[in-house]
């Protein structure tokens, strides 16, 4: 198997430590060039990426909760249009690009699996708190592109999959800050309770949103 990691951050480098041992795993990030704030850049690092694939299994991994110093708003005054924009670049923009280039990443017969880093604070139809305005926008912006990839793809490659993940509250820099009395997952948890998810799902589950034990989240 050969598998795609984007980003090494907590989650990511969790990743790559349970996928290396069924094959082999390309990492890319922010040092690699994966710069989603300079698409022009990134593209040319996937480019370069697509070089050592097609890849059967591809995790996005990446992903911003806090821009310089703008925390998630708590009301509309907050909202900062540049906050927002790069929460936008980062967290929707980035993974739509990573599927732009679909078909020189993913194997293009047999199963093969696109998975990009999602929230359950990105439904529309679960959120009953309001708040995150930016975070929540952009995460409900990337659960619409995913659903739309995932519908061009299977004319293409039907038996590919391509889904949107819910990790939990994880214990890293970027969710710690913000988890409250949540219950909280380490990345390893985390990253083992993904695969596992990933490992059960056929081409019938693609297009969707689902948590890290397995259930599909609204969108």
């Amino acid at each position: 198997m050969r598998a795609l990691v984007l980003g090494r951050g907590g989650i990511g480098a969790a990743f790559v430590r349970h996928l290396e041992p069924r094959g082999t795993v390309t990492v890319l990030s922010r040092q690699d060039g994966l710069d989603w704030e300079r698409p022009e850049v990134a593209q040319e690092c996937l480019v370069g990426a697509s070089a050592l694939g097609p890849f059967e299994v591809i995790v996005d991994a990446t992903g911003m909760l806090v821009w310089q110093d703008h925390l998630p708003e708590k009301r509309l005054e907050a909202i900062n249009a540049k906050a927002m924009a790069a929460q936008f670049a980062v967290n929707a923009i980035g993974p739509a690009l990573v599927l732009k280039h679909y078909d020189r990443l993913l194997a293009p017969a047999g199963r093969s699996v696109f998975a990009t880093l999602s929230a359950r604070v990105g439904s529309i139809g679960d959120n009953h708190l309001g708040g995150w305005i930016s975070y929540r926008a952009a995460k409900a912006a990337l659960n619409q592109i995913v659903r739309t990839a995932s519908i061009e793809i299977a004319r293409k490659r039907p038996d590919a999959i391509v889904v949107a993940l819910h990790p939990g509250t994880v214990a890293t820099n970027l969710s710690s800050p913000f988890a409250g009395r949540r219950d909280t997952f380490t990345p390893d948890q985390s990253a083992r309770m993904l695969i596992d998810v990933l490992d059960g799902l056929t081409p019938r589950d693609t297009g969707q949103l689902y948590a890290y034990d397995g259930t599909r989240i609204p969108w």
